[in-house]
Formats: C-alpha cells, sequence, structure tokens
C-alpha cells in the first residue's frame, strides 16, 4: 500500500471509532478502539512503540512513546482533550524526525466533528 493509501484506511478507522465511540472518553480507550480497527482493516499496527533519542551519539534510556505505527510507516497520535495546542503538532512533528517517518496524523477526539479534528503532519 502506498503512504496515502494507509492514511486514507487509518482516516476511515478513525471515524468508525469516532462514530461508534463518541467524544469525552480516555484516549487510552480510543487507541485501544483504534488498534483493533486498524488491525480489522489487515493493517499492521504497533501500539506504545518507544521512540529512540540519540544524543550526541548516545542512546538516551527514555520512556518516551508514540501512540500507533501503522504499516511501520504512519505514526498516529492520539488526544482527547478540550483544545488542541500548537505544541502537539511539533511533538508529532519530533517523533516523525526521530523515528527517520515521512507522514504522521494528529487526532483530537475529543470534538464534535471528527473529520476536522484529523491533521496530516509532514516531515
Amino acid at each position: 500500500m502506498t503512504c496515502d493509501e494507509i492514511t486514507y484506511e487509518v482516516r476511515g478507522a478513525i471515524y468508525d471509532v469516532y462514530k461508534a465511540l463518541g467524544p469525552g472518553l480516555l484516549e487510552s480507550v480510543y487507541e485501544e478502539a483504534l488498534a483493533f480497527e486498524l488491525a480489522q482493516r489487515n493493517l499492521q499496527v504497533k501500539r506504545q512503540l518507544q521512540v529512540p533519542i540519540q544524543y550526541k551519539g548516545n542512546l538516551l534510556n527514555t520512556e518516551l512513546r508514540l501512540d500507533l505505527l501503522v504499516e511501520d510507516e504512519i505514526i498516529v497520535e492520539l488526544k482527547s482533550v478540550e483544545e488542541m495546542k500548537k505544541v502537539f503538532a511539533k511533538q508529532l512533528l519530533t517523533y516523525l524526525r526521530l523515528m527517520n517517518k515521512r507522514v504522521g496524523l494528529l487526532v483530537n477526539f475529543n470534538t464534535d466533528n471528527i473529520l476536522t479534528s484529523i491533521k496530516r503532519i509532514v516531515n
């Protein structure tokens, strides 16, 4: 699958999860449901993947984790917040750079319209 085809499937899965569960739940609930939905669509999903951070040639021992990695290409960062902050997009961009990935999706499930709450971020 191409990157665009994967993101299309991920967006559809996000929509289905939102339609079934609605807004206002914890991020972990959406992560579990979305991982299930993506697997149902025969997409490979890794959850809570540790982000390796190199600093001056040394691998730092950190617990930094991204929410979902789909098909080893698309990072999906989930939020369930009242207000999206600019730093969330910057955080995802940093994850993309550290993981050497090109595309990520930033999603806020605490919204009245999920379609306007999915942001594509490109490294």
